[in-house]
């Protein structure tokens, strides 16, 4: 009896088998789980250069992540992707080169609708990836925010591979080294005043770059990307660049955008709060546009700076000043002529009374809580407002401030993608510029 695929039932009369015939009849078949086509076994050749001197294999599923980068829905960009494939074996395109394959790939993305805007982004993310430009993507803010689900959501649908968590770093430097750092969350500690505790809070975020250093100097030399999100994130220490007084890789108008109903591509709206570089003024205050019912006063803030600065924790920030390890970064990447880094910036933040809901429940949960049995949930809850108080308070330096909530999540992660998208275009195109320039003064 020949062998079929399927799961076969048999059952005894007597302790006799049953004949050839009832087995038949009694043979269910299963359709293979793992059918593979033979798509997947043919290898596609894609060749680079003017000369046709190297090439790699055409993969789908790294083509169907670039595509999704696009902004192309996922299960539609794995659809042109075995498009491609089935196009160039059906023909017998085995070998072929890079511009026939975008060629043959444009004009599938344009049968399904994406056509100009979408191909352009493709483009534009390909002379990123050829560039080697560094990004370096901050996701700051306080607890339960959203930092780490937007990060690595970010990093999905950019495919960018490394991310970086703040409290891991935190913990490895406070066990493993002579940092002075305490296990008890510096928002979990009892402080005399707001100034006290920012400026201990500025201080363990310094501690913490350092821990970063290794990961950012690989990321500028490289051109490899990276997002860093948790709490110890200090905007002042990554934000500004000596040479043009403002943020690394943001591109200001100028303006500030107040919190507004922003249309996405999907119609839907998300409200929040972009905000673009100013001038010197703006900056030594830090926080001249931060508003009211955001719990700081201009006063506040301007005191927490002048404690920074009377304590060496910090220098002045109108004057253009940051951390030497990461300036060291930007000096050995500008003499290699290599692409500017570019640098963005975002803070989270959420509704006060969802917060606060949050809060008192992740706060009950946490072990730490019998460390900081004397402290009222109040009061860690209003340590956490004195800290994101302060990270919206670089308003005038580049920062972008999103607020989040639960309904509107999905539009929060497409804006994201849309500005980050921005700002590698704008990163890209300067760099490009600036090639040129040398080339041509060369």
């Amino acid at each position: 009896m020949k062998k079929e695929k399927g799961v076969m039932i048999s059952s005894s009369v007597n302790g006799e088998e049953e004949n050839d015939d009832k087995q038949q009849q009694q043979l269910i078949r299963f359709p293979s789980r793992n059918a593979s086509s033979k798509y997947d076994f043919v290898k596609v050749k894609v060749w680079l250069g003017d000369n046709a001197d190297h090439y790699y294999v055409l993969s789908r599923f790294l083509l169907s992540r670039m595509l999704t980068v696009t902004k192309i829905p996922n299960h539609v960009a794995i659809k042109i992707a075995l498009e491609l494939k089935k196009l160039l074996i059906d023909n017998s395109l085995l070998d072929v080169s890079q511009s026939d394959l975008e060629a043959n790939l444009f004009k599938l993305m344009e049968r399904r609708g994406y056509g100009e805007e979408y191909i352009n982004r493709y483009k534009m993310m390909t002379r990123f990836h050829h560039q080697r430009v560094p990004l370096v993507i901050l996701v700051c803010g306080t607890a339960c925010v959203g930092k780490s689900t937007i990060a690595t959501q970010l990093a999905q649908r950019l495919n960018l591979p490394n991310v970086l968590q703040t409290d891991m770093v935190y913990e490895l430097l406070r066990t493993s080294t002579d940092a002075p750092l305490v296990s008890t969350p510096i928002w979990a500690r009892d402080f005399s005043s707001s100034e006290e505790l920012i400026t201990e809070f500025c201080r363990e975020c310094r501690v913490v770059r350092k821990g970063l250093a290794g990961d950012l100097k690989k990321a500028m030399k490289d051109g490899k990307p990276i997002i860093i999100e948790g709490i110890h994130l200090d905007p002042s220490i990554y934000l500004v660049d000596d040479e043009h007084k403002s943020p690394s890789g943001v591109h200001s108008e100028n303006k500030e955008i107040n919190p507004a109903s922003v249309p996405l591509d999907d119609n839907a709206t998300i409200e929040m709060k972009n905000i673009n570089a100013g001038n010197s003024d703006e900056i030594n205050g830090g926080s001249s546009t931060l508003s009211s019912n955001e719990g700081k006063s201009a006063h506040q803030v301007d005191a927490v700076s002048s404690s920074m600065a009377s304590m060496g924790l910090t220098e002045s920030i109108s004057a253009g000043a940051s951390l030497v390890e990461l300036e060291t970064d930007k000096t050995a990447v500008s003499k290699k002529s290599g692409p500017k880094p570019i640098i963005v910036p975002i803070v989270l933040k959420m509704a006060e009374f969802d917060h606060k809901a949050l809060l008192e429940e992740w706060i009950s949960s946490r072990t730490f809580k019998d460390k900081c049995l004397d402290q009222a949930n109040d009061k860690l809850i209003a340590n956490l407002k004195t800290i994101q108080d302060y990270l919206c308070s670089f308003t005038s330096q580049g920062l972008t401030v999103v607020n989040v909530s639960a309904t509107t999540f999905p539009q929060t992660l497409d804006w994201l993608h849309n500005h980050l998208l921005q700002c590698i275009e704008q990163g890209t195109s300067s760099g490009s510029c600036e090639n040129v320039t040398q080339e041509s003064a060369a």
